[in-house]
């Protein structure tokens, strides 16, 4: 039977690649300067950016039930199937609330098969993981082949990500202010990942901003042996030369052959704040 697989815009694709990979996006919502709009990852981040660094504040909305069923409902409606591949429970509700409406929608469409997973994932880890769901389809798996590959697999796609000023992890309450000051005047820069909870963990701190660039690149070498990262993705802050230095890295350290890099998006960039660099991967573990 044929089916839709749908997901939000936390995954951070560039917005081309939805139509590319034949996917349904749902938005989640940023305030910004007192404007509400759809979350967006374009060349309009830029003013998000230097919003952020100038000491501005944007607000983030989840996806809500109605939404979700916006999304769902004409793809029922036509015959398909969906597969939704939601944003990580663990720093959203917007994977409740697809659950929520696909309970609802099930009683309407009882002849259709909705599956909901959380990703645990976020950002461009959350788009590795959807663009491999797409991959499978493609070759012609079934809704539930994908679903159980996602499941199976979402612990093994590695997040792991630095910043390049910590007062934006303080203010989200990631780490204290009395880190965040110390780290500040020392030059030290974290190095994050996601656990399989789909929380975001500090987990060891680097000497400058190329000491945790070249961190990244080493969490390749050593979690990703054994599978296949032949691509990768690498979402970055506004901070392109950065992304574009741990690309020439990955290709001349670890054989990787293609690096999709995408922008942090405006919801998740509001957050992480300018200056994020995240590196995406199939890894043994988180």
């Amino acid at each position: 039977m044929p089916y839709q697989i749908i997901t939000d815009s936390a995954c951070d694709f560039p917005t081309p690649m939805y139509e590319q990979l034949n996917l349904t996006m749902l938005p989640l919502t940023i305030t910004f300067r007192g404007v509400s709009a759809n979350d967006r990852n374009d060349d309009s981040l830029k003013e998000v950016y230097d919003g952020l660094r100038n000491g501005e504040v944007a607000t983030t909305a989840a996806v809500n039930p109605q939404g979700w069923d916006s999304a769902m409902r004409p793809h029922l409606q036509n015959g398909k199937d969906v597969l939704v591949l939601a944003f990580s429970s663990g720093l959203s509700t917007t994977y409740q609330s697809a659950v929520i409406a696909a309970e609802e929608l099930k009683e309407e469409f009882p002849e259709r098969k909705i599956i909901v997973v959380d990703t645990l994932c976020a950002s461009l880890g959350q788009g590795l993981l959807v663009w491999y769901a797409c991959k499978l389809r493609d070759q012609g798996k079934s809704l539930e082949e994908v679903s159980a590959w996602v499941e199976e697999n979402k612990f093994h796609l590695c997040h792991w990500f630095t910043v390049d000023d910590l007062m934006y992890l303080k203010r989200g309450g990631r780490i204290s202010a009395a880190t965040a000051v110390v780290g500040t005047m020392l030059q030290i820069k974290p190095v994050l990942h996601m656990d399989d909870e789909g929380h975001l963990i500090n987990m060891a701190k680097a000497r400058g901003r190329r000491g945790s660039l070249d961190a990244l690149v080493k969490k390749l070498q050593e979690l990703g042996a054994g599978y296949d990262n032949s691509t990768v993705f690498l979402s970055h802050g506004d901070c392109l030369e950065d992304a574009r230095y741990v690309e020439k890295q990955l290709k001349e350290k670890c054989g990787v052959k293609e690096v999709v890099i995408s922008y942090v998006g405006a919801v998740i960039g509001s957050h992480s704040g300018p200056g994020t660099v995240a590196l995406f991967f199939l890894g043994e573990h988180r």
